[in-house]
């Protein structure tokens, strides 16, 4: 257990539109089951706890899935679940919870953790998570953490280490510079040079050492958070509504973490494999979950024949396959997809479309 002072910060926004039709706006990815009976928000609580006990963990997410959060998350108390009142990336989402947790406990030192990541290895993910904690709290810097990358991957930015660096250490490091996602040839350099980490959005500071930086890169939506009541407040939420859609929509990446890598204030955990994927297609499910000898995957009753390399996800309908190759097939009441496994990444596309369309019904 981590001391009184460590909190938990889980960001559980987010629609998750490549897993549509399961992934819905009331709905979306981090509250539903994926490989297990946990859904992915609780399974980020799951392996949190040994560490921070639920009173010290605060939740960020959307007005509309506050009331399915707190059902999903008995122990966390309810005014520790923030809700935001417009979508304005992470920035000034870590910005207010920040604040938030500040108020309550000056010498608050966070981690910050989205839910919608699947970690397999729980106790090797926590041994990097304590000494990121550890090194937050003795110097005012940000902390984050690399994940050692297992192929040349495009869909990820990646965190620049000083050469040399070797997967596993829990020793902080300076970090270089954050690295927007690359193309194919810039990935394979990347993993070629062995000290470019993938960036899994993972982070840790005292919450006052962030708002300095807040403060610094993005004065005006510091400015505009600063002036917000206590989260006890009577007017609190009518406050959020008013001053939060006026603040900057842009990510932490952006708007701090690589300015403040630029000025020698961000340090870095090289982590070794801890099981870690962001969850990003119905293809990462594919690749998590157990599959028979021609490649096919079944989270239903299914029969398969002549037919390889499918995901079928169905609940409480018996699905067959006849002749086909690398098929998504999900279904869900209203929507049924059926898709090609290798263009699973395109799924939100279709999410696009239907908001073209103006079918709510279906998202």
């Amino acid at each position: 257990m981590l001391n009184s002072h460590s909190y938990g910060l889980i960001l559980a926004g987010g629609r998750g539109t490549r897993f549509w039709p399961a992934s819905r706006t009331k709905t979306p990815k981090q509250l539903l089951p994926f490989t297990g009976a946990r859904s992915l928000l609780q399974e980020t609580v799951d392996r949190l706890e040994p560490l921070i006990p639920r009173e010290r963990m605060w939740v960020v997410t959307n007005e509309h899935l506050r009331d399915a959060v707190r059902k999903q998350l008995p122990g966390i108390p309810s005014r520790q679940i923030l809700a935001e009142p417009a979508a304005r990336n992470t920035a000034p989402c870590l910005g207010l919870a920040s604040q938030a947790i500040e108020r309550a406990d000056p010498q608050a030192i966070l981690g910050v953790f989205p839910a919608d990541h699947h970690i397999s290895k729980p106790a090797q993910f926590r041994a990097f998570v304590k000494p990121a904690f550890a090194a937050a709290a003795r110097q005012p810097v940000l902390v984050t953490l690399g994940i050692a990358p297992r192929w040349a991957e495009t869909g990820y930015g990646y965190l620049e280490f000083p050469a040399g660096t070797k997967a596993g250490m829990k020793r902080p490091l300076p970090l270089l510079r954050f690295r927007e996602k690359p193309d194919e040839a810039a990935a394979e350099q990347f993993v070629a040079a062995g000290n470019y980490f993938w960036n899994a959005g993972m982070f840790f500071w005292r919450a006052s050492t962030f708002h300095q930086a807040l403060r610094r890169y993005l004065p005006r939506t510091a400015a505009l958070l600063s002036a917000l009541p206590a989260v006890s407040s009577r007017n609190f939420v009518a406050q959020l509504r008013s001053v939060y859609p006026r603040c900057e929509n842009i990510s932490v990446d952006f708007a701090v973490m690589e300015k403040a890598a630029a000025d020698g204030i961000v340090q870095g955990l090289a982590t070794s494999d801890f099981g870690w994927d962001d969850l990003g297609s119905w293809n990462a499910i594919y690749e998590l979950v157990s599959r028979d000898t021609a490649g096919n995957a079944a989270r239903t009753d299914a029969l398969f024949h002549d037919s390889n390399g499918c995901l079928v996800q169905a609940p409480g309908k018996f699905v067959a396959l006849l002749g086909v190759r690398d098929l998504v097939v999900v279904d869900t009441p209203g929507a049924l997809l059926v898709a090609d496994r290798r263009k699973a990444q395109s799924v939100g596309q279709l999410v696009k479309l239907l908001e073209q369309q103006k079918r709510d019904d279906l998202l």
